[in-house]
């Protein structure tokens, strides 16, 4: 199967709530007949549904998921679900105008949402005997909820658009009562078959049920895995992520709207910089696969149609600068030894606790007898590595504390003493600095300072760094 010149293009789920400002814009804007397709599209849930149907991403407050799996009885996770079909049905209602849309819309979640609900009800009695474990089909149930939120959304922006006059077509990779298996790449094959992008416009759900489960791996970053592989399977000129915002130098509300600059233009060692401080671009296995294929990715903001946004690719840059100033709360676990000096084993041991409690490391020092890992986790489970770790090494101290690290980054920071620049502007705005990190590599430094301190630290660096004259320095001949 072949396919013409073409891109495509995912939109985020904040953005998704607001797809009736994007008919004037993203979707339709000044094109008409042809200048309509060659695009496809990969749809998120609409803002808060994943939420709902999972668990709240910050907060953690349960959704159906976490209800269904923790309850005690039928109760909470039925609430729960009603509530799903509430707000997908407000969502839709807020979107669709015309009478038989809103009727076709509200069919579709009664459908999913009453399958869904006889699906867990089956599951429970099938656990109430003793062979079955409900434990077993956790990850399974998960797949099949997250699934409901992009099938909705993936539904009813079809439906708009064909009001709208675009030929779209709703591409489900759900899996929705399809009793056959498929690995990713040929679930996308199968609902892409007989598309003809040069007069259909395809919506495509985020979600993609295959073989290799894609909660297991990548949780709730699934959909841009399935929007970079769909764009590696067909060859695409570009992959294009629709934000609500410009991928800027730093948190317009931490520095100011009128501080921040557009990147434009970077690379994805960057790209994978900001994925491991939680500033994502893409997920880092969208853009491994991306780069893999050598298909660029093109960040916009979904809302501002005449601006380009941000290429992001494997082109170095002609001028080394500091591009993004970004920060996270870590944790920090030390573990100190005395007798550590010249012992192998213990960065093993402190690794597979972590690994144990699924703890994300985002940097690691060491010196002869301590090593710090500064992780993303809460206080308490890294207490229970810590715990952990006292066992295997009783002779040992192993402490943990909350602070923050705040990262400039650029596709080349060589002779731009970020490192000395960045600790005289953090002296000079009286910020502590617990710790810095920089390496041989040139693509970013890391300062550690108290959690209090991060969003200081940030508008800090990014006055010195980037809105200061001296912020590009020309590279030095070889």
């Amino acid at each position: 199967m072949t396919f013409p010149d073409h891109t495509v293009e995912k939109i985020g789920g904040t953005s998704m709530s607001r797809v009736n400002e994007l008919l004037g814009t993203l979707f339709i804007g000044e094109r008409t007949g042809a200048a309509l397709y060659h695009r496809i599209f990969v749809v998120s849930a609409f803002g808060g549904i994943t939420n709902k149907l999972l668990e709240h991403k910050k907060s953690g407050t349960p959704g159906v998921y976490a209800r269904f799996a923790n309850g005690d009885d039928d109760h909470g996770w039925l609430d729960a679900l009603t509530e799903v079909g509430r707000a997908m049905r407000e969502a839709h209602g807020d979107i669709l105008e015309h009478p038989g849309d809103r009727s076709m819309a509200d069919e579709f979640v009664r459908e999913r949402i009453e399958g869904a609900r006889s699906c867990l009800f089956d599951l429970q009695r099938l656990c109430s005997y003793g062979h079955f474990r409900l434990s077993d089909h956790m990850l399974v149930i998960r797949e099949l909820l997250s699934g409901l939120g992009e099938s909705h959304s993936a539904f009813v922006t079809t439906l708009l658009l064909q009001r709208a006059g675009v030929n779209a077509r709703f591409i489900d990779l759900s899996g929705w009562r399809d009793e056959t298996e498929h690995d990713l790449s040929e679930r996308i094959a199968a609902g892409l078959r007989d598309v003809d992008l040069s007069s259909e416009m395809p919506i495509v759900t985020g979600y993609a049920q295959c073989t290799e489960g894609l909660m297991r791996e990548f949780d709730r970053g699934y959909s841009e895995v399935t929007f970079a592989t769909i764009a590696a399977w067909t060859g695409a000129k570009e992959a294009i992520i629709h934000k609500e915002f410009h991928l800027s130098s730093a948190d317009p509300n931490l520095v100011g709207a009128d501080a921040v600059r557009k990147l434009g233009h970077t690379n994805y060692d960057v790209a994978d910089q900001l994925s491991n401080l939680g500033m994502e671009a893409i997920h880092p296995k969208a853009a491994k696969t991306l780069r893999q294929a050598d298909v660029a990715l093109r960040v916009t903001n979904a809302f501002d149609p005449g601006d380009p946004g941000t290429l992001i690719d494997d082109q170095p840059t002609d001028t080394p600068s500091v591009e993004i100033v970004t920060g996270l709360k870590v944790v920090a676990l030390e573990l100190f030894e005395q007798d550590m000096v010249g012992v192998k084993g213990y960065d093993a041991a402190i690794l597979e606790a972590l690994k144990r409690h699924n703890v994300w490391i985002v940097s690691k020092t060491s010196n002869a007898n301590t090593i710090t890992h500064y992780v993303q986790a809460s206080l308490k489970v890294v207490r229970r590595v810590a715990r952990d770790l006292e066992e295997i090494y009783p002779s040992a101290k192993v402490s943990a504390r909350t602070l923050s690290l705040v990262s400039p980054i650029g596709r080349d920071l060589s002779g731009l003493r970020v490192l000395s620049r960045g600790l005289a502007a953090l002296e000079d705005a009286g910020i502590e600095v617990i710790a810095a990190h920089q390496t041989p590599r040139s693509v970013d430094v890391q300062f550690v300072l108290g959690a209090k301190e991060m969003e200081t630290g940030i508008a800090a660096l990014h006055r010195a760094l980037i809105e200061s004259e001296v912020t590009h320095l020309p590279r030095k001949a070889a």
